[in-house]
């Protein structure tokens, strides 16, 4: 068991540092400067999303996971955050169209550089990790189907928040507590 811990960790690590600081820091930008927040993605990545919209809940930002009952209509100067290992997800496609007709920026997180969203994105962030596609440009894994992106994408989105509480709101733990829930 050991091995395999360390192996799935080794695997990340190696994704992560090859993944541009340059874009990630572009989607923290875009992200601070927009109205509100919203983030979708399917299967797991929409989980990782929903990981993401709670931890910038706590920064004090206005976001909105898409298809909640709560949310409202995306508009001119939000923004939607697609998750989205393929970038081609049929249903984020429509989101993205959508998000564009209206005026709010489009960012995503993906494998995939050259997809249908990526495409419309005004920031974009590659993580070269192995998808269930198992294409051969992708690195090897032991990790089922897109586990090694999925594990990449939460992490390296929980690293965007704290270069934001490092880099520029500076709170602190109290702070954040203060906005958990506490009907728990």
């Amino acid at each position: 068991m050991k091995t395999i811990i360390k192996t799935v960790s080794s695997e990340i690590t190696e994704v992560l540092n090859r993944v541009n600081e340059e874009e990630v820091v572009q989607l923290h930008d875009v992200m601070t400067s927009s109205n509100r927040i919203f983030i979708a993605g399917t299967g797991r990545s929409g989980l990782i999303g929903k990981v993401f919209g709670m931890r910038l809940m706590h920064n004090g930002f206005n976001v909105f996971i898409v298809g909640e009952t709560t949310t409202p209509s995306i508009q001119n100067g939000d923004i939607l955050l697609l998750i989205s290992g393929s970038g081609n997800t049929a249903s984020l496609v429509n989101f993205a169209k959508k998000a564009k007709e209206v005026g709010a920026k489009l960012a995503l997180v993906t494998t995939n550089r050259k997809s249908t969203i990526a495409e419309m994105s005004d920031c974009v962030i590659t993580i070269p990790a192995a998808t269930k596609k198992r294409k051969p440009e992708e690195p090897k894994t032991i990790q089922p189907l897109g586990s090694q992106f999925d594990q990449s994408a939460h992490l390296l989105l929980d690293a965007l928040i704290v270069y934001n509480l490092v880099n520029n709101e500076g709170k602190d733990h109290e702070q954040l507590k203060s906005r958990h829930a506490n009907l728990e």
